[in-house]
């Protein structure tokens, strides 16, 4: 009779096509951030068939299904998974390539979606083998701030019964498939949105002296903001990012406009520096105004902390992980300047986000948010496999961190 990670990995492969197909349907039929009203309708169905108990309209369209073992004693663990596209035009020509024009699942969450539901089954049908509560956090709104994440624990859903530890994982294209990767402690930066407005005196660029020239007033901010940051940057010694995105303004060749519009985002990892860093743009911003005698408005929009994996989890997952799939699958990270709103789930309890390789070996990357993005979805298999090993060694393990609101 085949043991426990025998058993999961027999039927991890079995379930394989199901998740495959899970996936498509996902990809065809992509709903952006907050209107993932069919995606949510068809994962409660899903849920519903399968016998897994849940509650719907959780910060909108979000599902929290629950999976009770039947053993004695053990934790309460969530898993995270997000619903919502982007909005990008779909490039790919596949059999299950978006039916919404200008939205396409290019980061990889119809994947997440998936992989839940398949661990969500295989955890389901041996459930007689470990005690405690598992959460199936179906999220939305990942993309797009203030961010899911952070809806759903406010709406207070997690309260009762309130998780000791939330995981999640997320495909990674630099990552070849049947491989997994961990990063402890910090492992992706805050994200906070910058919207500046450069209000003054348009006219006719023949006749400077009528007019203040906002376009050139903001290639002076934008370059004074991103050396300002450079200088802090050094003092500091903390991976920081000022990207500037969009500048904008609604003249011509012989019209100086009234106004020009600044993007941008702001990304550190240090709670401490990320308010300072947003304070510097507007002190800048305060003293560009002033000079050149414009108005300037800063709008920052709060956005994702420092993403945060605990420590003694990311250790164990490992351990764990190197027993199912073997040494050479397993990789360490360094960090990345990208964002999730998973990282609001460590501000609850002990967090752990982690990678799951989709790329065919020797094959060219398949950058996410792009519209040619796609997967090797043999990787997928690998994901349920994992996720499903880790939560039932987490609910055996006695010795992991517990952490109250």
């Amino acid at each position: 009779m085949p043991g426990i990670k025998e058993d999961i990995l027999v039927k991890s492969a079995d379930l394989k096509e199901e998740v495959i197909q899970l996936r498509r349907h996902f990809h065809r039929h992509p709903e952006l951030s907050y209107e993932e009203t069919e995606t949510s309708l068809y994962i409660c169905n899903w849920l519903e068939k399968n016998g897994i108990s849940f509650r719907k309209g959780i910060a909108g369209t979000g599902i929290i299904g629950n999976i009770e073992g039947k053993a004695k004693g053990g934790k309460v663990i969530a898993l995270r998974a997000e619903m919502d596209a982007l909005p990008i035009t779909e490039r790919n020509k596949t059999e299950y390539s978006s039916l919404n024009a200008g939205k396409m699942h290019a980061c990889g969450h119809d994947a997440h979606m998936a992989m839940l539901m398949g661990t969500t089954k295989l955890l389901n049908s041996i459930r007689g083998q470990f005690g405690g509560t598992i959460l199936l956090i179906f999220q939305p709104g990942e993309e797009k701030s203030p961010g899911g994440a952070r809806l759903v624990i406010e709406s207070g859903e997690l309260r009762n019964p309130k998780p000791d530890l939330v995981i999640a994982q997320h495909i990674l294209p630099e990552l070849e498939t049947g491989k997994v990767g961990y990063k402890a402690g910090r492992y992706m930066a805050s994200c906070d949105e910058i919207y500046i407005t450069i209000t003054g005196k348009g006219g006719h660029a023949a006749l400077p002296g009528l007019t203040t020239d906002q376009i050139y007033i903001a290639s002076h901010l934008v370059i004074r903001l991103k050396n300002r940051m450079s200088e802090q940057q050094s003092v500091k010694g903390i991976p920081t990012v000022l990207g500037i995105g969009r500048i904008s303004g609604e003249g011509a060749t012989n019209i100086i406009p009234e106004k020009v519009y600044i993007a941008g985002t702001f990304r550190t990892f240090d709670e401490k520096w990320r308010a300072e860093g947003l304070a510097l743009v507007r002190l800048v911003s305060a003293e560009t105004e002033e000079e050149f005698g414009v108005s300037i408005d800063v709008n920052i929009v709060e956005g994702y902390p420092v993403l945060v994996n605990d420590e003694n989890l990311t250790s164990k997952a490992i351990e764990f992980s190197e027993a199912l799939l073997g040494k050479s699958n397993i990789e360490t990270f360094d960090i990345r300047m990208s964002s999730d709103d998973f990282s609001f789930y460590s501000g609850i309890a002990p967090s752990l986000y982690y990678r799951i390789g989709i790329r065919k070996k020797e094959t060219e990357m398949m950058k996410l948010h792009t519209s040619d993005f796609d997967i090797d979805e043999n990787g997928l298999a690998t994901g349920v496999a994992n996720l499903s090993w880790l939560v039932y060694n987490f609910l055996l393990n006695e010795d992991l961190p517990v952490k109250e609101y």
